[in-house]
């Protein structure tokens, strides 16, 4: 049996085609589009045309790699910048016809569930763990236990709105930096009170946020984990480069530059809340979460 998720995210849309091997899956393909639909929401959380063009080209790659696969089951989803959008319905009748499937919008809790399904498989322990993912739009954390979640939250507030909102001039100054940071805190305060209440051993952070701190800190010579000295360390160097268009940090990829300071203010913040000295990086996410839920939906055979 051949799966496929479609995961339309804030900054990225990613595809991921796998072969069901029993409780297993194998990837055929895997496809990532960089098309920050976040940055395309105007002050009416309308979503403009340049946006919805360029999210209608990534799917209609997704369409040719998906005629050639011709999955038995597919899921396609969308995340934050589609529950907010308010001419998202529009959108989402032009996409569905050109990627060829149905497109669910799913809540925050929806997405924390899956995310933290993804990381489960991909992870297995026994013991309680904080997942956190960062995304374009929003962001998620979960507390669970084993394969199962325990308590979630999803934030408003994500890498590529963050990046907007507080490094929008293309300044990267302690103001800037020291702005996002307390904006993130205030709102973990509201959301996270019940998170807090639950004990973890581990910290473990997921999709292209994670992933891209981790690099940056492993190319500055630590390991590939986000630690808090590691943080501290990339923020002076963001600083040091005082424009985001003269970032050229060792182990930052070109399509993330644009964002790692909203990322980074919203990780930061999070490791100040949490109380935490290091996190552990997957490749793991929603895309996984949901293969995992058509896998138990329809069976590895």
């Amino acid at each position: 049996m051949v799966l496929a998720a479609a995961d339309l995210g804030s900054n990225s849309f990613r595809l991921q085609v796998c072969a069901a091997d029993g409780d297993s899956l194998i990837v055929l393909a895997s496809l990532k589009e960089t098309v920050r639909l976040a940055a395309g929401l105007d002050s009416q959380t309308m979503l403009d045309e340049a946006s919805q063009q360029r999210a209608l080209a990534s799917l209609s790659r997704f369409a040719e790699a998906l005629r050639e696969y011709v999955p038995d089951a597919v899921h396609a989803v969308a995340t934050n910048t589609l529950r907010v959008a308010k001419n998202a319905p529009a959108f989402l009748e032009r996409a569905r016809a050109v990627l060829g499937y149905p497109i669910e919008v799913i809540s925050g809790h929806e997405e924390a569930r899956l995310i933290y399904s993804g990381v489960a498989h991909r992870m297995p322990a026994a013991g309680p763990r904080l997942v956190v993912d960062i995304g374009g739009g929003s962001t998620e954390l979960i507390v669970g236990t084993g394969m199962k979640p325990t308590e979630t939250a999803s934030l408003q507030l994500g890498c590529v709105g963050y990046s907007l909102k507080y490094f929008g001039d293309g300044e990267l100054n302690e103001a800037n930096f020291s702005a996002a940071e307390k904006a993130a805190r205030n709102e973990m305060k509201r959301a996270c009170e019940a998170l807090k209440e639950h004990h973890f051993d581990t910290a473990i952070g997921s999709s292209g946020t994670s992933r891209a701190l981790a690099a940056m800190i492993k190319a500055g010579g630590g390991n590939e984990i986000i630690t808090r000295k590691g943080l501290a360390d990339l923020r002076q160097a963001l600083l040091q480069a005082r424009r985001i268009d003269r970032l050229k940090l060792k182990g930052l990829r070109p399509d993330r530059a644009a964002v790692i300071a909203g990322g980074h203010a919203i990780m930061t913040s999070v490791f100040a809340e949490f109380g935490l000295e290091e996190m552990f990086v997957t490749r793991a996410a929603l895309r996984e979460g949901v293969l995992y839920d058509l896998l138990d939906r329809y069976g590895g055979s």
